[in-house]
C-alpha cells in the first residue's frame, strides 16, 4: 500500500491536528476531481502515507468506510503528554496484548487513531509471528 487518502471537511483544522500528531506536509495539488490534495509524511518514514482530500462542496458526512487509522511510536507515554501539551487529547493506555501498548484519538472529522507501541524487538509493523 502506498497512502490512505482520507477526506476532511476543514482542510486547516485537520491540517493543524495531524501536523500536532508530528506528520509533516510534503506537497499539494490544488486542484483534482476529488478536489484539493495534500501529503502528509511521518517524520521517520520514507514516503508519504496520508493524503488529505478536501473539497468544500462535498463536507465529511459518513465516517464508517473507515475503521481507523494506526501511527506506530517509540514511547507512548510520551507521546500522550506531548500531545496533550498541544492540546490534542488521548485516552489512557491500554495493554490488547503481551507488551503492546495502545491509546485512542479522534481526528476533527471523527476519524478514531490507533497509538501503538510495540514492545522490545518487535518489528516495526505487523507480521505473521503476530498471529501465530
Amino acid at each position: 500500500m502506498l497512502h490512505l487518502g482520507l477526506r476532511v471537511t476543514d482542510l486547516e483544522r485537520s491540517l493543524a491536528f495531524y501536523t500536532t500528531l508530528g506528520y509533516a506536509e510534503l506537497g499539494s495539488v490544488p486542484e483534482t476531481a476529488f478536489g484539493s490534495l495534500t501529503m502528509l509524511q511521518l517524520p521517520d518514514d520514507p514516503f508519504v502515507s496520508l493524503e488529505l482530500v478536501h473539497d468544500p462542496a462535498r463536507p465529511v458526512e459518513d465516517i464508517g468506510a473507515v475503521n481507523h487509522l494506526v501511527i506506530q511510536v517509540n514511547d507512548l507515554d510520551a507521546t500522550i503528554a506531548d500531545l496533550a501539551a498541544r492540546g490534542v487529547t488521548a485516552e489512557p493506555p491500554a495493554e490488547p496484548g503481551p507488551g503492546i501498548r495502545t491509546s485512542w484519538l479522534t481526528d476533527p472529522d471523527g476519524y478514531r487513531i490507533e497509538l501503538v507501541q510495540w514492545p522490545p524487538g518487535h518489528p516495526a509493523g505487523m507480521t505473521a509471528a503476530d498471529f501465530a
